[in-house]
């Protein structure tokens, strides 16, 4: 699954994004969803979390 909607991703988990300074790149941080910041129902880009790391960044991949 993809990251684009909001429906898919819950507090909990494991997902990888793309922060804002790794944008362009092929970079992915790994990390458990903490909250989710987007507040619409679906981004074309992903959907933005709070890692429990602290980290921000729009969710590419969820890991099943």
């Amino acid at each position: 699954m993809n990251g684009t909607d909001r429906e898919d991703i819950r507090p909990g988990l494991e997902v990888e994004i793309v922060l804002k300074e790794d944008q362009g790149t092929d970079k992915l941080t790994r990390g458990i969803v903490a909250d989710i910041l987007t507040g619409s129902s679906y981004h074309p880009r992903g959907i933005k979390v709070r890692l429990e790391t602290g980290e921000v960044g729009r969710v590419q991949n969820i890991i099943e």
